[in-house]
């Protein structure tokens, strides 16, 4: 990524995070609505996942230049979600979601510039994910 980029994706994600509560449960039910079978992997009650869904990003942004740090925290995050009985096809749907929750949230705000850098960023953090959970 590069340092637009990075900019980019970290001012749309501090307007997401001041809408925290409203934007993970617009991710949420997008991602039960288009990928049902996920919804068993998760407890019934979501508060919880919800807050551990932004707290994630938030760590993500905080360490988006320092990609070993990213890594290192991706890599825990895939071998984690293996064990919860995440599949690889999973990773499609839960992008699909992110994305249609940026752009529902955001709204004309969501440039295709800051498509691009978000659809980037999921991509390279899915893939070290996915990796991690295969045991690489």
């Amino acid at each position: 990524m590069t340092d637009e980029d990075i900019t980019l994706v970290r001012e749309s994600f501090a307007q997401l995070h001041r809408r925290r509560n409203e934007t993970s449960e617009l991710f949420y039910a997008r991602l039960f609505e288009i990928a049902p079978d996920v919804r068993p992997l998760f407890k019934a009650d979501l508060a919880a996942q919800r807050v551990n869904l932004m707290e994630f990003l938030a760590v993500a942004m905080a360490t988006l230049r320092d990609p070993k740090g990213l890594t290192v925290l991706l890599k825990k995050l895939g071998r984690n979600h293996r064990g919860y009985g995440v599949q690889e096809r999973h990773y499609d749907q839960v992008g699909a979601a992110l994305i249609w929750t940026l752009r529902t949230s955001l709204g004309a705000g969501f440039t295709p510039e800051l498509e691009r850098a978000w659809t980037s960023l999921y991509g390279e953090m899915a893939n070290t994910m996915i990796a991690a959970g295969r045991g690489a």
